[in-house]
């Protein structure tokens, strides 16, 4: 079986590394930035499947349509469809979510489910991508096992979220007076590196960058 392999996100790297370790009689394409995607590369390997894992950029229809595409996309679809779905989630207070590998097809992250499985959003960043970078490898396995077998998504209990900015980073004076710590912390957590850094404008016309963040009872 032949097995392309696209991203640039660290954990996708990293599950495309363990799985051409673990599946040594597949042969295997991994295109590893943004600068690297190259469709003639992708169609003169003609691969069996291919794997778009935290790829945010536009993928031509003409792919889609020739070769069964399989896109990572962190949420419970058809839940929280659409960009940034970590951020989408976090700030609005959500822990329990899942990691969805689903076919893609021409429509917003709507193609059939082929493995779901939990995904706990607690502490930092760091630690949700090692969740991600877990369950995917293991879904993917299960995958390339047991095959395609998916399941349509319930349009009716879809629901949509925009990209965040990185102008979006900023914490306002007025979300410093109007919002609770949970909120703060949030916003915090879900921008932490590798995406643009929350942010306080300070008088100086410096800009206070945040890390981290925790809370405490006074």
């Amino acid at each position: 079986m032949k097995i392309a392999c696209i991203g640039y996100r660290k954990w996708a790297l990293n599950i495309y590394s363990e799985l051409k370790s673990n599946f040594p009689d597949y042969e295997f394409l991994i295109q590893r930035s943004e600068e690297d995607f190259n469709e003639l590369e992708i169609e003169s390997f003609d691969p069996s499947i291919v794997l778009f894992y935290g790829w945010s950029k536009i993928i031509p229809n003409r792919l889609i349509q020739s070769y069964t595409c399989l896109m990572l996309h962190p949420s419970p679809l058809p839940k929280y469809r659409g960009g940034s779905p970590l951020q989408n989630q976090i700030i609005r207070g959500e822990i329990d979510s899942a990691v969805t590998i689903f076919v893609m097809d021409e429509g917003l992250d709507s193609g059939p489910i082929l493995q779901q499985e939990y995904l706990s959003l607690s502490g930092s960043l760091d630690q949700i991508f090692e969740r991600i970078e877990s369950v995917g490898f293991n879904l993917t396995c299960q995958i390339f096992i047991e095959g395609l077998k998916g399941k349509a998504q319930k349009s009716s209990e879809a629901t949509y979220f925009s990209r965040l900015t990185p102008d979006m980073s900023e914490i306002t004076i007025q979300e410093l007076m109007e919002s609770n710590a949970e909120y703060l912390y949030n916003k915090i957590r879900m921008l932490q590196d590798p995406y643009p850094n929350p942010f306080i404008r300070i008088r100086d016309g410096k800009k206070l960058i945040i890390k981290a963040a925790t809370i405490e009872d006074i």
